[in-house]
């Protein structure tokens, strides 16, 4: 695939999946100066034992929300030693300079963990930190959300079936051993009653990020008697918690068992992503990054999202 997604610069309007030359999901977004950056995963078109076959990072971007240039792989399995497999849902973010991407991966002597990439540009090459940054020894280490709040102090919450976070410490590659790993109270008040392991509807994918003093936490939940994923989102007053369920942010209709949420303001914009199986061969482990553009209320809260089909550019 060549450097320019939809060449046409003149295009005025795009359309979904965003990228259609490969299989991609688990979408991102990270504004830097005048520019949205969109990191994913990438579904290889050739299955291993019928299951998730992920190898590597990708990302892509835009001025306009229209028109994307790939920058292909900016980070892979191959470039972290100690992991073999899975190269599950990443989030990137600047800070003093430097950008890190965090990605949970599978370790050779077995289980999940988060891994840390480290680069001078937003679109890599990424240099893995050596070691995991988190590792407890269970499957919950998956899918890193990472946020600086206004004092500096930075968090990195994540996890399947329950969501965790620690405080990393200001040079991003480490976190604060003294007060370990937090588990949230995983209850009905701050994720409604659901299918999933907790009781609730949280089940993994967690998006957190701040705007007028709310705290959100966005994330692929279950609804009672549900087999699919859809989106839901959480709020509080405080970085960590206690979370108050807000409701439904995307219904389950996309054609796959998971979804997976990515929210960001761009240009006077404020635009969710997220992955259905549109594309032709689309499936379970076949997903593709589709984007809409949605509002919020005057205080705070937000309606369901549709699934759309077109996307307007910006200037």
């Amino acid at each position: 695939m060549s450097d320019e997604m939809n060449r046409n610069e003149d295009k005025k309007v795009g359309t979904n999946p965003i990228i259609t030359s490969i299989y991609t999901a688990d979408p991102a977004p990270m504004v830097f100066g005048d520019t949205l950056y969109l990191y994913t995963t990438h579904d290889e078109d050739e299955l291993i034992n019928d299951f998730y076959t992920m190898f590597d990072w990708r990302c892509f971007s835009t001025k306009d929300m229209v028109n994307w240039t790939d920058h292909g792989v900016i980070f892979s399995l191959d470039d972290i030693e100690w992991a073999d497999d899975r190269a599950w849902a990443p989030q990137a973010i600047e800070r003093n300079g430097k950008f890190y991407l965090y990605c949970p991966v599978h370790k050779k002597d077995g289980g999940m963990a988060i891994a840390v990439g480290v680069s001078d540009s937003p679109t890599g090459p990424f240099k893995d930190i050596g070691e995991p940054l988190v590792d407890e020894g269970d499957w919950n280490d998956i899918d890193p959300t990472v946020f600086i709040d206004d004092d500096g102090q930075a968090y990195l919450y994540f996890g399947n079936p329950e969501l965790r976070y620690v405080l990393l410490n200001e040079d991003m590659v480490s976190y604060d051993k003294k007060v370990g790993v937090v588990k949230i109270p995983m209850t009905v008040e701050s994720f409604a009653k659901g299918s999933h392991m907790t009781g609730t509807t949280y089940g993994e994918g967690p998006w957190f990020y701040k705007r007028n003093n709310i705290y959100y936490m966005v994330y692929a939940a279950f609804g009672e008697g549900k087999q699919c994923e859809h989106l839901a989102y959480s709020t509080s007053t405080s970085p960590t918690g206690p979370w108050v369920y807000g409701g439904v942010l995307m219904t389950e209709e996309g054609g796959v068992f998971t979804n997976h949420p990515g929210i960001a303001d761009f240009k006077g914009h404020s635009y969710l992503f997220y992955h259905t199986g549109e594309l032709p061969g689309g499936s379970l482990f076949h997903r593709s990054v589709c984007v809409a553009e949605f509002h919020y209320n005057p205080d705070g809260s937000i309606d369901t999202v549709a699934k759309c089909s077109h996307i307007n550019a910006v200037e």
